[in-house]
């Protein structure tokens, strides 16, 4: 943290501290902000993308996403894996598929989970491998 001098208003000046990861200037770069607003996608796009990364947020949820990762699972098996109930497990699916995180199909009375698509996998291998840095 560096000090910056108060602005002189006839009174003696008393350093404030400035945080180090501020600007301790005012100070706009166009080019910088032009390239920045032309790399946002429109906002529909933003909201999206913003609720597929709130679904994977959940812990639950992504311990569900890391077992499909390893490759088509049933309910059931689910249940297995993250430790919580059929039921709990369905209610997750049902968010997931909602959001078109994962996919099912079924085999008779069997639901088969899947992740929706190689999106869906790079995020969860990212996500593991920055967390493990």
């Amino acid at each position: 943290m560096t000090l910056k001098a108060a602005p002189y208003n006839g009174m003696m000046s008393v350093p404030t501290p400035v945080p180090a990861d501020v600007c301790e200037v005012k100070c706009v770069h166009p080019q910088a902000v032009a390239q920045a607003l032309s790399s946002l996608p429109d906002a529909l796009c933003i909201e999206q993308a913003s609720t597929f990364l709130k679904l994977m947020a959940d812990p639950t949820r992504l311990r569900i996403l890391i077992a499909l990762n390893s490759g088509e699972l049933c309910v059931c098996d689910l249940a297995a894996v993250v430790g919580i109930s059929e039921s709990a497990i369905s209610h997750q699916l049902r968010l997931l598929r909602e959001g078109r995180v994962v996919t099912f199909r079924k085999e008779g009375r069997v639901a088969y989970y899947r992740l929706l698509d190689e999106h869906v996998t790079t995020m969860i291998e990212s996500a593991i491998d920055h967390a493990r840095e």
